[in-house]
């Protein structure tokens, strides 16, 4: 072994490296999404998962070594998700305001989103598991993958799905927004954090603190709604 591999196999078996990684590619893809002004599809959370895999491939480092070193990230996720309340605390009178339309929307999208997915799976052949496996997509990953082993899906895909549908929604989204002129902050968060889950929440959150609250709180009551409609909805298609 050359002193190049043995140097890779020492650091290879450290915690701390993949960690290190994982936030310096975050790092540099933040950068890089701010220095392009933002393009949608320079989303930063997109750029770090091609980065990460790139090098998980090139290195031929499994997935659950580098989780022993990354679930430190993982870990605040669950931090991150409360401190939503913060925005939408400060939001608070503007919620009350909204609350039967905001509702509405929600549960509009929810049912949209699971019958949406369902539908197009269904039409281009899917078998019933991965149909079962789409339905809850447009949920947080927890939520979603519980949906979809209950209803006899595939969860460890389902997450995947998950993840590509806050990618691309944070990506679009806004975009799409502005292309069909809706220019109301509360409207513009609502729709990103039903659609997009956290990522779309974190891509809210960029612009003001009112479509964070928004979305955010879109995108735990949507979870909610998915998480009661979905099983409902797959008993009534049989």
């Amino acid at each position: 072994m050359n002193p190049v591999e043995t140097i890779w196999v020492y650091l290879a078996a450290s915690p701390l490296l993949h960690l290190t990684i994982t936030l310096a590619a975050y790092a540099v893809a933040e950068a890089a999404y701010e220095r392009s002004g933002r393009v949608s599809l320079l989303n930063p959370v997109l750029l770090t998962i091609l980065v990460l895999g790139g090098l998980l491939l090139l290195t031929g480092t499994s997935y659950e070594t580098y989780f022993e070193g990354a679930q430190f990230v993982h870990f605040l996720l669950g931090p991150a998700t409360v401190a939503l309340a913060i925005p939408l605390y400060r939001q608070f009178n503007r919620v009350k305001q909204a609350a039967f339309p905001l509702l509405a929307a929600i549960l509009s999208g929810a049912i949209t989103a699971a019958v949406s997915a369902i539908g197009v799976t269904a039409l281009l052949g899917a078998g019933r598991d991965i149909v079962a496996t789409a339905a809850p997509k447009s949920v947080t990953t927890p939520i979603a993958m519980a949906v979809a082993e209950r209803i006899g899906g595939l969860p460890s895909l389902t997450a995947v799905l998950v993840i590509l549908t806050g990618i691309i929604g944070a990506a679009l989204g806004p975009a799409l927004l502005d292309l069909i002129r809706i220019r109301s902050d509360t409207a513009r968060g609502v729709a990103l954090g039903t659609a997009a889950g956290g990522i779309g929440t974190a891509r809210a959150l960029e612009d003001n603190d009112i479509q964070g609250a928004f979305s955010g709180l879109a995108m735990g009551l949507n979870a909610l709604a998915t998480a009661i409609l979905v099983p409902i909805i797959w008993l009534l298609i049989g």
